[in-house]
Formats: structure tokens, C-alpha cells, sequence
């Protein structure tokens, strides 16, 4: 059984707790990144990346946030015009990645905590023709969970590409990379996958990498085309950050060897426990303002946005929650003092989340909420 975080107590939306043995293994020395050792741990955590990404395909490997991938994911992008589809903070940020890169770039805006309507997505698709569709699998800041096979079917159907932002998503939601058919999902590698921040990791379809050089303007760092022939090596395009990579090694294989099956299902039973949570504080507390964020229907099973009242700011319950032992996130973006954000991923366990819920009650009733 692979070791979990059976006493953890920082729940916050990522970075998320990482385990004691993962963090001892950026103890070990430098080697040369060129060498066949570096090479070995790459192969390795080949292996185990393919797994985790439902793929057959390489998954490329980057020493950056998951925000570097993003911009490298819309330098790659086909020519043409974008559609970002924006439902909270981070889905924002792609469209701003793609504004910055040089593309004209539309938006659907939709409520935060809510996910596109087929119609809505449809009925633009129809409208326009678009090169290439952005969209956050799991929305880090509210809590909403969109079906990205369905957005890269109905995007792949107008004869666009999708690329998804999964930085919540891979490694606690399921995903299935080859079976969706998806052209492009990127993730980091601090949230669910419970590893230090610094490394990125995207997997892409071999066609939309063939299409790649036809796209102008894709620098070197983050070229995509250039990520392409070096993991063929088992190699980084660049100098890696072979510390995080001693770690990743070590984590990657333990979520191989939990299953992405038994892994989803951790995931998706701490998400339904603490919405049952926050969905009985309204009564607890006499507060409909009380709640969960996001619609049933579309709830990440990585990370849950609790809607508050106005007399219980979100940094005044962190602040509580946090005297008590226990980290969880304040809301994000237009949401920071209305909602607080569990995280309930990674290696964590129910009896550790049990205790934070815990924590998060007596600092409820200690505010009077």
C-alpha cells in the first residue's frame, strides 16, 4: 500500500502537503544532467507519467510552474484565433497567456463556480472559426470541474484544437488521455500529484506536435517541438531542476503503484465528504450564505470552494482554522473574502481531512458564523 498522509494537516489548495520521504529525496547529490543516471530517472518517470496521463505518448517534462507550459501550449498553438473559455481566476489567466503571445482571442465568460453550456460553446464554435479552444479542467479557485472530453469533442468537431489547463485535475480527477482523445492537458506538479512547486508536465497528441513548426513565434524555453525530440532521449530540453527531479521520481512511482483507479477514488471520497460538510453548515449555523460554490453537478474532487456570510471574512476563518493546527486557502481572485478553498488533495486521507473539518467547525463557532 502506497504511504499516505494519514496525519496531514495542510489542506490548502496547492501548494499541497508532500510527504517526508519524497522531500528527503532532494537530499541526494548533483549529478550530471546529461549523464545516463539523469536518463534512468527520466525513463522512470516515463513510465509512471504515461500511467498517471492515460497515455502512450511521451509526457513532457518542465522545470517551471504549470503557467510556463501554458504559454508553451499557445506558442505551439495552430495560427489563428483563440477561444478561452472562462469560468474563474486561472481559466482567466489562459486567455491572458493567449492575449500576451500575440493571438486575438475571444471569450465566454461564465458565472464563477459554474462550467460552460454545451449551446453556449456550440453556439460560438458555430460563429466563428477558431484554431484552438482553452479551458481549466478543475478551476483551482472555485471549485468547479468542466467535462474537457466533451469541450475537446465539440472543439475538435468546429476543427479546433483543445488545450487543457488540468493543474487541479491530473493525478485526483480522472482523466484518460488516449481514451478521451484529447489533443493537449498540462498540470503542475504541487497539487494533486503532491510533489514540491517547479516542475510542469504535458502530454500532447503527435499531431498537434507535427502541426508545431507551422506555427511562427515559438521561442526556444518553452518550444514544444524542442520538449518533443529531447524526451525522446530521456532527456530535458534544458538544464533541469534535478532536485525536484530525485523527488519526482519517488512520488510518480508511489501514484503508479496506488493505481489512478484507487487514486480517484480517494479523491472523490474526500470531495464528497466535505461537501456534505459545507452543505449542512447552512442548518448548523442558521446561514444559507453557507455552502458550497460550485453547482453538484460540476464539483472537482480536488478541491472545494466554501461560500461564506459577510460577517466571516475568508483570511479571518484561515487565520482560525490555522490557530487550530490546520491549513486551508483562502477564496481567490473576486472571491478571496467570500469563500474559503479546501484542498483536499494529493496523499492526503478522510481521517486527517476528518480533523481539519474538525478544526474548521470550532473556528466556525468560535466566529459565530
Amino acid at each position: 500500500m502506497t504511504a499516505l498522509l494519514t496525519d496531514g494537516r495542510f489542506f490548502f489548495p496547492g501548494p499541497t502537503e508532500v510527504r517526508h520521504e519524497v522531500l528527503a529525496a532532494m537530499a541526494r547529490p548533483m549529478i550530471p544532467h546529461r549523464g545516463a543516471e539523469f536518463s534512468a530517472i527520466f525513463a522512470n518517470m516515463q513510465v509512471a507519467l504515461k500511467q498517471i496521463f492515460g497515455t502512450a505518448r511521451p509526457v513532457y517534462v518542465s522545470s517551471s510552474s504549470a503557467t510556463g507550459l501554458m504559454e508553451a501550449a499557445m506558442r505551439s498553438a495552430p495560427p489563428g484565433r483563440i477561444l478561452s473559455i472562462v469560468n474563474g481566476a486561472f481559466s482567466e489567466r489562459f486567455a491572458a497567456i493567449a492575449r500576451s503571445c500575440g493571438r486575438e482571442t475571444d471569450v465566454i465568460e461564465v458565472p464563477w463556480g459554474e462550467v460552460v453550456a454545451p449551446d453556449v460553446l456550440e453556439q460560438r464554435l458555430s460563429a466563428q472559426r477558431y484554431a484552438a479552444v482553452t479551458v481549466a479542467h478543475s478551476e483551482t479557485s472555485t471549485g468547479a470541474l468542466t467535462d474537457v472530453r466533451a469541450v475537446t469533442r465539440m472543439a475538435r468537431a468546429h476543427g479546433a484544437r483543445c488545450l487543457v489547463d488540468s493543474v487541479t485535475g491530473v493525478g485526483g480527477a480522472p482523466l484518460e488521455f488516449d481514451a478521451w482523445e484529447l489533443d493537449l492537458v498540462l498540470t503542475g506538479s504541487q497539487k494533486a500529484l503532491a510533489l514540491p512547486p517547479g516542475l510542469a508536465f504535458l502530454a500532447c497528441t503527435s499531431e498537434y506536435i507535427a502541426a508545431a513548426p507551422a506555427t511562427p513565434g515559438r521561442g526556444l524555453y518553452f518550444d514544444l517541438v524542442e520538449f518533443e525530440e529531447s524526451t525522446a532521449k530521456n532527456q530535458t530540453p534544458n538544464t533541469p531542476a534535478i532536485s525536484l527531479f530525485y523527488a519526482a521520481e519517488v512520488q510518480l512511482a508511489a501514484i503508479a503503484s496506488e493505481g489512478m483507479p484507487a487514486r480517484w477514488a480517494r479523491h472523490a471520497a474526500m470531495a464528497a465528504r466535505t461537501q456534505r460538510w459545507a452543505e449542512g453548515l447552512a442548518a448548523t449555523h442558521g446561514d444559507p450564505a453557507l455552502g458550497v460554490l460550485a453547482g453538484a453537478a460540476h464539483r472537482s474532487p480536488t478541491v472545494t470552494s466554501v461560500t461564506l456570510p459577510a460577517r466571516v471574512p475568508g483570511s479571518t476563518l484561515v487565520k482560525a482554522v490555522k490557530e487550530r493546527g490546520f491549513t486551508i486557502g483562502t477564496g481567490y481572485g473576486t472571491n478571496r473574502e467570500t469563500t474559503v478553498r479546501v484542498g483536499h488533495m494529493g496523499d492526503h486521507t478522510l481521517p486527517a481531512l476528518e480533523r481539519c473539518l474538525a478544526a474548521c467547525d470550532e473556528a466556525l463557532a468560535e466566529l459565530k458564523a
